[in-house]
């Protein structure tokens, strides 16, 4: 039972947005930039969604590890090995190097930012990274600590039903997250 009055037929985020929409907006539009349009090749969309289930699942955030990972399933054309397999090892998964170097950044960031040292730095660089890509991946994965504390913090109802996700997942994967339909 969330701790303050949300709307009871909402999930996760979407309840808190809803409480409070003016700041829902730039958390919303936050979110739409980092994860559905700067997505290029060499970093996509769907990297960028398996970043912010992966640090989700770090902090236990059923809900946005759950949503998310969804995304990310969508935009690998349904293949849910991948999220599975970097969940349970990323260093192990069959991701490129880039894609690995990325999440050891990830991985640092959400448990203190003042852990990615120079080394893991280098090492994105080495993999590929571009200085957007660095700064994208710490961005996610801060933003992601906060989306999670949010979600947890108010005690949102959260759906038990996966396929709920999988509908939230490709909504999302398809359209984004801002609240203006043009983008």
């Amino acid at each position: 039972m969330p701790h303050i009055a949300l709307p009871e037929d909402m999930p996760g985020i979407t309840a808190g947005f809803s409480f409070r929409p003016e700041t829902a907006k730039p958390m919303r539009e936050l979110a739409h930039i980092l994860l559905h349009t700067s997505g290029t090749a060499s970093f996509s969309s769907a990297d960028r969604e398996l970043i912010a289930s992966f640090v989700s699942a770090r902090n236990a955030c059923h809900f946005c590890h759950t949503s998310h990972g969804a995304a990310a399933t969508h935009l690998y054309n349904g293949d849910e090995s991948i999220l599975r397999s970097v969940c349970a090892d990323f260093r192990s998964a069959p991701i490129t190097g880039k894609l690995k170097a990325l999440l050891a950044i990830a991985e640092q960031v959400q448990v203190d930012g003042k852990r990615v040292t120079p080394t893991l730095v280098q090492a994105a660089r080495k993999e590929g990274a571009s200085d957007l890509d660095i700064h994208d991946t710490v961005l996610i994965s801060a933003a992601f600590c906060m989306y999670n504390r949010y979600v947890d913090g108010l005690d949102t109802w959260q759906p038990s039903d996966l396929a709920s996700y999988a509908v939230m997942g490709r909504r999302m994967a398809e359209h984004g997250y801002s609240t203006d339909k043009t983008t």
